[in-house]
């Protein structure tokens, strides 16, 4: 359909300085959102619904309402893309760029094949920023990142008046794959959302994801197994380590996790993940790197064939391993890079490639 076709009264407010540019909301037809819950115009976006996420933990109830994982996909021959986001100001961390904590990145692709567009960066924020992008003036299917350590409550893309928006086609792996972890399963410390290592995987095999990463909050609570149980997914990756105090509290939980998850999901692959920033000196990295390697051991024991093991403690091997984080523990792009790699060869694995 052309722009010019869609409602003539939608009206949003922009200080962008772009001419003849029409802004179309993103929950509704034929935007495409992936990765979030259904939402609609007036409800902010989140990664889970909140009456469970309020089960689960005070922490995690907050946390979902980040859009880590979120994908906005639409087709369009428009000579420009322009992003405006309504969000709450929040205050700036030390460790990760304001494009991966609250900023949004665009990929166009064409059968698959994924090439960075640009970076919709925000500035001195009030409630949200808007910002814009020039195109090659093809038509591409397209891909916006969404934010991964901020709420996002609407988003709007602005487009040439005259240009063609219809849906995006489907990904090549519809049923997505789910990841559950930590903050640096979050994404922390990205420089844009998109070098977060699912976006990668996802690029790289052309499938849809979900990313259930809860920064400081990921503890295989009751709740969110069952939650996570709840979800139909083609691989589930447990990146789940990081966040238990020591090798005792997670092995109270990381093999209930998996009971859960396999009960409801007898034939789901199921990747087994430890942290990348390994110690081997340290006994609790060692500890809970055995719960995990225990985990996936009992289940082989107990005949599962879909299960798949990735050792952390070698995720960031290459030259300048030492050079992967941003502060010995959360992955710069070089680090997140090298999980996809790793992390993305046992999904392809899983997934029959």
């Amino acid at each position: 359909m052309k722009i010019a076709d869609l409602d003539p009264n939608l009206k949003v407010e922009s200080s962008i300085g772009l001419s003849n540019l029409v802004w179309l909301d993103v929950k509704k037809s034929p935007f495409r959102i992936h990765g979030l819950m259904p939402s609609k115009p007036g409800v902010a976006f989140t990664r889970m619904p909140d009456e469970i996420a309020a089960t689960v933990s005070a922490g995690v109830r907050y946390l979902a309402t980040n859009t880590a994982g979120g994908r906005i996909r639409f087709r369009t021959n428009s000579t420009r893309i322009a992003l405006k986001a309504v969000m709450p100001d929040h205050g700036i961390m030390a460790h990760i760029t304001m494009v991966g904590q609250a900023g949004f990145d665009l990929y166009a692709s064409d059968k698959g094949e994924y090439r960075y567009v640009g970076s919709f960066i925000p500035g001195a924020r009030s409630h949200g920023f808007e910002t814009w992008r020039p195109t090659d003036g093809g038509l591409h299917t397209y891909t916006v990142n969404m934010p991964l350590y901020d709420p996002v409550e609407e988003v709007y893309i602005g487009l040439d008046a005259d240009a063609l928006l219809e849906e995006a086609e489907p990904y090549s792996i519809e049923k997505p794959v789910v990841y559950y972890g930590s903050s640096i399963t979050q994404g922390g410390c990205a420089s844009r959302p998109g070098n977060a290592y699912q976006a990668m995987i996802s690029r790289a095999l052309d499938c849809d994801f979900i990313n259930l990463g809860f920064s400081g909050n990921a503890h295989g609570e009751s709740a969110m197994a069952a939650y996570l149980a709840s979800l139909d997914a083609s691989v589930f990756v447990c990146d789940y380590d990081h966040n238990e105090q020591d090798a005792q509290t997670l092995a109270a939980r990381h093999f209930p996790l998996y009971e859960t998850y396999r009960a409801a999901h007898p034939e789901v692959p199921i990747v087994f993940v430890t942290r990348p920033d390994f110690h081997p000196d340290d006994p609790v990295d060692v500890g809970r790197r055995e719960v995990v390697i225990g985990t996936y051991r009992r289940a082989l024991g107990a005949g599962d064939k879909n299960v798949l093991f990735v050792d952390g403690a070698h995720l960031f091997d290459g030259d300048f391993a030492d050079s992967c984080t941003v502060d010995g523990c959360h992955p710069n792009d070089l680090g997140f890079y090298r999980m996809a790699r790793g992390i993305g060869a046992a999904v392809k694995t899983a997934l029959g490639f």
